[in-house]
């Protein structure tokens, strides 16, 4: 068989079985926290810059509003966010961090470094790594729009 085309051999493959490597990593982390994955990225997000419109967290996050929306609800209903109407064009939701909401930002703030340690690289070296999947993602992005 051409070794090509085996998983192995893929880069592909190497980052895909590695995006399940850290799920598997976080998933505990996160479970005290009552959030999956892409409900912390979100959270994340608004810890930095709470009220922000979903069409923001979309791009930012690269989720469409399909995926996104079911997040949003599920963390509302959590008491988490809420949503509301921007007042200066109804037609932009945004998203704003309750006092719960808030409240869960000390109780994750223990996560990066639980994660750092579990992945075991210097702080220069998983910057490194990171610069590289973030050129290759955007490489990946560019060839897909040309």
């Amino acid at each position: 068989m051409d070794p090509l085309l085996e998983p192995e051999a893929l880069l592909c493959f190497a980052i895909y079985s590695a995006g399940h490597a850290f799920n598997r990593a976080y998933r505990p982390l996160l479970q005290e926290l009552e959030l999956t994955y892409p409900q912390y990225l979100i959270m994340l997000l608004l810890w930095r810059q709470d009220g922000m419109a979903v069409k923001d967290l979309g791009e930012r996050l690269f989720l469409d509003s399909g995926t996104l929306t079911p997040l949003l609800k599920r963390l509302e209903s959590a008491g988490l966010v809420k949503r509301e109407r921007d007042a200066r064009d109804q037609r932009v939701v945004l998203i704003s961090l309750t006092p719960a909401g808030h409240e869960l930002r000390a109780r994750a703030a223990k996560v990066p470094q639980a994660m750092a340690e579990a992945i075991g690289r210097s702080d220069e070296d998983r910057a490194s790594l990171q610069r590289e999947i973030i050129r290759l993602r955007d490489m990946l992005n560019a060839a897909v729009l040309e």
